[in-house]
């Protein structure tokens, strides 16, 4: 419970009874040298997930796949993060206790880094066999491996210190995750392509799959490293916890049923995947097909979002049973997190075949990888700049770096990409929507409701900007995206479990589980570009181009909710502008 209290009192700012007693005495010590292996890992969290973006465009030609199936990366990746979060969420309902907590922090970490090494070795297997399906089961249980990692990490980094000092380990931590989504796209990039010029859609096809199996190797051999170096540290706590799990088992049932709903609506989906619509020559007969697929999709969002709200509903009658999910700002914040995760990974994956049309420059996907970079290292400028809150400076020191870091960090990206021998020059510009960042950090005054809803409108208007223009403008603004995503998970997180006491921790799980947006929205965006670009008298790219309607969406409600959520908190006594958000992802 002493972890579970030092998390409320970080996020709420409210101190506790065991926190008063410990502002009495000397402050303890940072464990720096467990600090430092720690954040081996949330470097790969950041490498392997933004890689996606590039190995995406790579499997879409190399398997001759729609923009929909390419989006089944993702699918397979976020939806291990929410069976993981389910399964230790179950194991604790069922069980009575923590899985995590039982088995330690530091044995949670080391057993999650095994199971993705598993998962490596299953990618290099199913590469060698030649197989996409095979391929996603590998990347499945690489992220399932990250989920536990995940689960334990965050709080370990809290534990490795002073209490007062823990929301500056996990920003800390999260912007070594960031770098790692920043030099991941360079890095997949130059393994797939190496440093030839940009080629075609049937070189790549022609591309030998080795260069995959050398890259899995290389993640499975740092992946077991990093186990080992886990393992046999002496400075590594072991970080066991006795923590009860507070019972919520409407909650786990309907969270199953979901589950359940979710899989009879992706079957039929990936059943129609046996007529292949580029073997259908009939405009109206393949609109059809496209149209059924894109409702089966839109059915799986529905029963995320009618189940959360039915249990928040239900628990408003009679809250028995639903644990956390009786706060509705957990339960819109829930939502908010899923379009959040959902928008984030959406933008990023989709952003290469947009680049590809004429209308965009005409980018091959051989060549998107500073696109990626910079887009990736938007919310690494943006996350380095609302880490700045986390420390004691100044109040005129504060508002230098608001400044200069942001300015530092997006050198960073220029420099990484520039290092890798790639054309930085059209991008040079970008620095203007930096510019805009550092402003809405002024705007914002590190409250995260504020901050939240000034991001979430940068979210919707650069989207629109990007639909309705082309070129260069079209693609800084949905670059743009980067920015509005960046300080979204700390500020949704806090406003959501702000409130729950007890609560918190499973709460907090509740939250995680969310990343399946990750692995729903991303195809939704995709399957809706196949559906417009199969209309007749569709633009070449008119498809791509017009499916970032969807992040429109996703940002719009992400200002729902932090207007909303204000409102809520003040109904139950929290005053939602002393509510700091401290945290990251």
């Amino acid at each position: 419970m002493y972890i579970l209290s030092i998390l409320d009192s970080l996020i709420l700012g409210h101190p506790t009874n065991k926190q008063i007693h410990v502002m009495n005495q000397p402050k303890q010590p940072t464990n720096t040298g467990a600090l430092s292996t720690l954040i081996v890992v949330f470097f790969f969290w950041g490498f392997i997930a933004s890689s996606n973006s590039v190995f995406i465009p790579f499997c879409k030609h190399k398997f001759d796949l729609d923009q929909f199936q390419s989006q089944l990366v993702d699918f397979a990746f976020y939806l291990a993060y929410y069976i993981g979060a389910l399964g230790l969420f179950a194991y604790g309902a069922f069980g009575g206790k923590d899985l995590v907590g039982k088995w330690g922090y530091k044995k949670s970490i080391v057993y999650g880094l095994l199971f993705s090494a598993i998962g490596a070795a299953a990618m290099i297997i199913a590469v060698n066999a030649n197989t996409f399906t095979g391929m996603l089961v590998g990347l499945f249980i690489v992220a399932l491996g990250f989920s536990l990692q995940q689960t334990a990490a965050q709080p370990f980094a809290i534990a490795l210190g002073d209490p007062s000092t823990g929301a500056s380990r996990v920003n800390l931590a999260g912007g070594i995750n960031s770098f790692g989504t920043t030099i991941g796209p360079i890095v997949v990039a130059f393994a797939l392509f190496g440093t030839a010029a940009a080629i075609t859609d049937e070189q790549i096809a022609s591309l030998s799959l080795s260069k995959v199996v050398i890259l899995y190797s290389a993640a499975g051999c740092l992946f077991l490293a990093a186990a080992a170096l886990f393992h046999f540290s002496k400075k590594v706590p072991a970080g066991i916890s006795e923590e009860k799990i507070e019972p919520a088992n409407k909650a786990l049932y309907l969270l199953i049923i979901m589950t359940g709903v979710l899989i009879i609506m992706f079957v039929p989906i990936f059943n129609s995947y046996k007529i292949d619509p580029k073997t259908i020559t009939d405009p109206v007969e393949k609109l059809a097909i496209e149209t059924t697929r894109l409702k089966w999709l839109f059915g799986a969002l529905a029963t995320v979002v009618v189940g959360l709200l039915f249990a928040n509903f239900s628990a408003q009658k009679n809250e028995q049973g639903w644990g956390a999910m009786k706060y509705p700002q957990l339960v819109l914040g829930m939502l908010a997190l899923f379009v959040y995760v959902g928008v984030e990974v959406s933008i990023g994956s989709n952003l290469g075949e947009l680049l590809k049309q004429k209308d965009f420059g005409s980018i091959h996907s051989s060549k998107i990888a500073p696109y990626i970079s910079m887009y990736w290292g938007s919310m690494m400028i943006g996350r380095w700049t609302g880490a700045i809150a986390a420390f004691e400076f100044k109040s005129k020191t504060k508002q230098l770096l608001t400044i200069i870091v942001p300015l530092v960090a997006f050198g960073v990206v220029i420099g990484a990409n520039s290092i890798a021998k790639y054309d930085m020059s059209p991008l040079y510009l970008y620095v203007v929507c930096i510019l805009v960042q550092i402003v809405a950090f002024f705007l914002s005054k590190d409250k995260p409701a504020k901050t939240l809803m000034i991001f979430s409108i940068i979210g919707v208007a650069a989207m629109l900007v990007g639909i309705f223009n082309k070129g260069n403008i079209s693609i800084y603004a949905f670059l743009t995206g980067g920015i509005a995503c960046s300080i979204m998970w700390p500020s949704i997180f806090a406003l959501s479990i702000a409130g729950l006491g007890k609560y918190t921790t499973q709460g907090a799980a509740f939250l995680i589980m969310m990343i399946l947006g990750g692995g729903i929205i991303p195809p939704i965006q995709g399957k809706l570009s196949d559906y417009l670009q199969s209309s007749q008298n569709a633009v070449e790219g008119s498809g791509i181009h017009n499916s970032f309607w969807v992040p429109v969406i996703c940002f719009a409600y992400i200002l729902f909710f932090a207007i909303s959520v204000k409102g809520i908190l003040k109904k139950q006594g929290i005053n939602y502008d002393e509510t700091e958000a401290k945290g990251g992802h």
